[in-house]
């Protein structure tokens, strides 16, 4: 029993760099997907043509004007969340924008681990959106005024 609550009391201590291993390896899947829709621009295009909601997006607007953005945001707002910087609404705007792209091409068949994926990220995003940055962000700095520690 005192092994584990040592190993419990370790745990505890380093806690906070669990709000940044959430945060970087949640904002990795964002930034890469991000420059995905740049640098696969054409395939992905591809991937929404055979969607059942092309018509769907269609009437939103351009398909690639929208992967154009859509790529911006998660670039620019997944980089904002790995370094803890506007956290609340950096989730909140990849959340809004997760949703179309997860309707849009993981709504079909054949894509229902990408669909789950999705669902998952979706909740990391609202844990974010309620409970902000955690430790080590530039948030908590800008907050508390404290420049000297992290």
């Amino acid at each position: 029993m005192i092994f584990a609550q040592k190993i419990a009391g370790a745990l505890k201590a380093k806690s906070g760099l669990s709000d940044i291993v959430f945060r970087v390896s949640l904002s990795l899947i964002f930034v890469v997907g991000g420059l995905g829709h740049f640098v696969q621009h054409r395939q992905m295009l591809d991937r929404i043509a055979e969607s059942p909601w092309v018509n769907v997006v269609n009437a939103i607007g351009n398909p690639s004007m929208l992967l154009w953005l859509s790529g911006i945001v998660f670039v620019v707002a997944g980089a904002a969340l790995a370094i803890g910087l506007i956290v609340r609404l950096s989730a909140l705007a990849l959340f809004l924008t997760l949703i179309p792209v997860t309707i849009a091409v993981h709504i079909a068949p054949g894509h229902v681990g990408p669909f789950l994926k999705n669902i998952a990220i979706l909740g990391a995003l609202i844990h974010f959106m309620f409970n902000g940055s955690g430790a080590y962000a530039i948030d908590r700095l800008l907050v508390s005024g404290n420049y000297t520690r992290i």
